[in-house]
Parts: C-alpha cells; structure tokens; sequence
C-alpha cells in the first residue's frame, strides 16, 4: 500500500446571515456557500473519496472579530485583542463512544477540543507544549502552525464575501496512532514555535473517526467567509 493523501476543507462563515449557530437553509440560497466540511483521500488508483460534515465559529471566535474590529479590550471576554488566527489543534472526542462514525456536532459554547490528541512531540515549529497529565495524554505540542494564509477571489458568489484561505499539513510524522475525529483553528498573541499560550479556540469541526499512521497525509484547508 502506497501512502494516501487526505484533504480536509473547512468553512466558517460570517456576514448578515452567518454570526449565529447555524445557517438557515431558507436565507442561505444553494449558489451561495454553506458550512460544511469536505474530506478528500486519494487511494492508490487516483480516486478521490468525499465526506461532508458542518463546522462551527464558536463564541470565543466572536469575541476576538468584535475586539478586533472597533481595537478595544473587551474585559468580559476570554481571548484578548491582540490574538489572531495563528494554531490549528486535533482531537479524538468528536464522535459518539458508541459509534465512532457519528459526530457530534459543536455547540457556541465550545471553548476547547473534547479531548485533545499531541500533535509532534519534537517539533519546535509547534506549540502549546505540555507533560503527560492534566488532560494531555502524551508529553509533546498540542498546536500545529499553518501552512499558508491567502486571499481569493469568490467567483462562485460574484465577489459577495472576502475569503480567506487557511491550509494545515498533519504530515507523517504527526499525531500518529490516533483515532482523528475533531479540529480547531484557535488565536493566539504569538504564532512562534514553542508559545506557551494563552490560546482561546476560534472554530471547532468534527467529523468521522480518520485512523492517522505514518502512511497517511491530511490536509485541512479552511475557508473563512467575511
């Protein structure tokens, strides 16, 4: 077996119909983006295999856009406004215990991963480092920088919303051995290897359980709608 490339895309949303916990089927037309999650794997033979599944801007994620937005401190919220969008996480807690094909869905009031899985334990490019304990079932970084963040044009919505577009590698060497059923981008005030935090979650996604060996490469591509 020869190794497989996974493509996990994301979008969030945001605009007139889109700040809420979900998007009204009635309001949002089928020519305009919807929130969902599509999940590419390339098998041996060049076939691509497709999965859907919506995503979720938490509350935390909200905060920081209204901060950002006006640069004033909001002394009720959690993230501050010096943080941006800077550190992807992954989780094993986003399906059902009964059948790891069943997601459950993120609610606003997430502010973390239901149960967060170490991404590299030697890499200094990440994160978010921590000892075996706590909440952290292996001694290593627990948040992964991104790829590349570009602009693109939205030719499918006649240039209606500004999009973003957010590209993380889990490569070979990470996060192996793990039963992947949970994402989040997440903010932070630095987006240098070894930051320590704070980090407040921005937006979460779950999907089936993806097994990560060695053999496997996912990509998550985010597309952010404003």
């Amino acid at each position: 077996m020869g190794k497989k490339d996974l493509e996990i895309n994301a979008f969030d949303y945001y605009g007139d119909h889109c700040l809420r916990d979900s998007i009204d089927k009635k309001e949002m037309t089928d020519k305009r983006p919807k929130g969902l999650v599509k999940i590419y794997e390339l098998s041996d033979d060049g076939n691509k295999k497709l999965r859907h599944k919506s995503n979720l801007v938490v509350y935390l994620g909200r905060e920081l856009l209204a901060q950002r937005l006006v640069n004033t401190e909001n002394s009720y919220a959690t993230p501050t406004k010096d943080e941006f969008l800077t550190w992807f996480g992954l989780g094993d807690g986003g399906v059902d215990i009964s059948d790891p094909f069943v997601p459950i869905a993120p609610v606003i009031s997430d502010n973390s991963l239901s149960s967060r899985i170490m991404i590299n334990a030697t890499d200094s490019s990440c994160a978010d480092y921590h000892v075996t304990g706590a909440g952290y079932p292996e001694t290593g970084y627990y948040k992964k920088p991104f790829d590349s963040v570009t602009f693109e044009p939205d030719v499918l919505n006649d240039n209606r919303w500004l999009v973003i577009r957010v590209s993380v590698t889990v490569g070979a060497n990470d996060a192996n051995g793990n039963q992947l059923s949970e994402a989040g981008l997440f903010t932070a005030a630095s987006s240098g290897g070894g930051y320590s935090g704070q980090f407040s979650m921005f937006s979460k996604v779950t999907f089936p359980t993806i097994v990560k060996t060695d053999a496997r490469r996912l990509v998550f591509v985010w597309y952010l709608y404003l």
